[in-house]
């Protein structure tokens, strides 16, 4: 389904009034506004290939319907997300899910919508059909060569995908590691690890990244053989210059303190991007924002205060990808409900004094500290997120816009009730 721009005119012309009465009222205040405006306005979030239908618990799956049953169909949706929001102009494409037939095409296909093509996204964390050896007890990690060589082989095949499409980066996650004591050797198991990436590292491009993705547990849960961002780190340093951390939000134990995870990175030099969701408990991919929107501004608050300390770009120096599965809601309004929840957490980032919060850490003032940050957290910056829409061709209210065009209904009744997206 297309939207057409004046539609998207229309529906910013019935809300133009009550929008700048708000965005000039928190305006006032904000002497970079326009600033905050523009870098709002770069910022663009990946939309990943395998989140546009319908996921799934280890319990079941309750399919949608009208869902893309194939990679021309995904790029459609993210082109509508994107007309809609002006945030999603990349997408993610995971291997061997979205493998496509004519990369040219492909590719012509996204810009015809403004996409270009985010990190490559590899699989060996599940059979395939027709694959001559398992992953059941590990991939990169395993004992046995032979299923080694395949892995490295498909993340060189998933490399040159890449190439054809335009992308520039990586990313590894690993669902290797051990359920049971005594089932792997610790050392063996990292080595083989070591070994397996670098051959996957010397056949990148010169100009890509390698991102090494980490999770605490799951699918197995005795062991991760890149179970936290040291290790992950330590792959990274060993690897080269190229590689780097992937942050998957749902990565970590309960409670970690992601933010300072995320400063010492970015220190070092190490933080490739983002995979951004939410959770309760563990990686429970729900919306981002959903659960704890005060930890999202506090690591954004120490990405911009990190970026801007080494000169970084802001929307092109680390990558910003969602992943997310959507079990109940409309996937495609889960992530319109996603990027405009990084948006305004990056926005209130913006809004930090920098100078009164650095005072206030020289002084060892705990109660300035908190009020500076807390100031800017509890300012209502969704008036601000809306006016980089608008002045960027999007709606000023994305989702209310979808419901009110009816997307939905549309594209069921043009792909129909029982689709099930590929990949999933």
């Amino acid at each position: 389904m297309q939207v057409e721009q004046y539609k998207i005119q229309e529906h910013n012309s019935s809300l133009q009034k009550e929008h700048q009465r708000k965005f000039d009222y928190v305006a006032s205040g904000i002497a970079n506004i326009k600033s905050i405006v523009e870098k709002l306005k770069a910022f663009q979030v990946a939309i990943p290939s395998w989140a546009l239908g319908t996921g799934g618990t280890r319990f079941g799956r309750f399919s949608g319907a009208g869902e893309p049953g194939n990679l021309e169909e995904k790029i459609e949706d993210i082109g509508l997300l994107h007309k809609l929001n002006q945030s999603s102009g990349a997408i993610s494409l995971h291997i061997p899910w979205d493998i496509p037939e004519n990369a040219s095409s492909i590719k012509a296909l996204a810009a015809q919508h403004g996409l270009r093509f985010d990190a490559m996204n590899s699989n060996t964390f599940q059979d395939q059909k027709d694959q001559k050896l398992s992953y059941k007890f590990g991939s990169l990690q395993h004992v046995d060569k032979a299923v080694r060589k395949q892995a490295i082989e498909h993340n060189i095949e998933v490399i040159k995908h890449g190439v054809e499409l335009g992308s520039d980066s990586l990313t590894v996650w690993l669902a290797d590691g051990s359920s049971f004591p005594g089932q792997l050797n610790f050392r063996k198991a990292f080595n083989n690890t070591l070994e397996s990436l670098q051959e996957i590292y010397a056949a990148l491009p010169g100009d890509w990244k390698m991102f090494v993705e980490y999770k605490a547990f799951e699918p197995n849960f005795y062991s991760m053989t890149v179970g936290d961002w040291g290790q992950s780190l330590l792959y990274a340093n060993k690897l080269g210059d190229k590689a780097y951390t992937l942050v998957d939000l749902g990565h970590h134990l309960p409670n970690a303190n992601i933010e300072q995870i995320v400063s010492l990175l970015l220190n070092e030099g190490k933080l490739g991007g983002f995979h951004f969701n939410d959770s309760k408990y563990g990686d429970d991919d729900l919306t981002v924002g959903s659960i704890n929107p005060y930890q999202l501004f506090l690591i954004f608050n120490e990405l911009v205060e990190g970026m801007d300390a080494k000169g970084m770009n802001h929307a092109t120096d680390l990558g910003w990808m969602i992943d997310a599965s959507h079990n109940i809601k409309d996937p495609l309004e889960d992530l319109l409900q996603s990027v405009e929840a990084i948006q305004i957490a990056y926005a209130q980032a913006l809004l930090v004094d920098t100078k009164a919060l650095q005072a206030a850490q020289q002084n060892n003032d705990v109660a300035a500290a908190q009020e500076v940050l807390q100031q800017a957290y509890r300012t209502d910056v969704r008036p601000i997120v809306a006016e980089a829409r608008l002045q960027s061709g999007g709606a000023l209210q994305p989702l209310q816009l979808f419901r009110s065009l009816k997307v939905r209904e549309h594209l069921i009744k043009e792909r129909g009730v029982k689709t099930v997206a590929t990949g999933l």
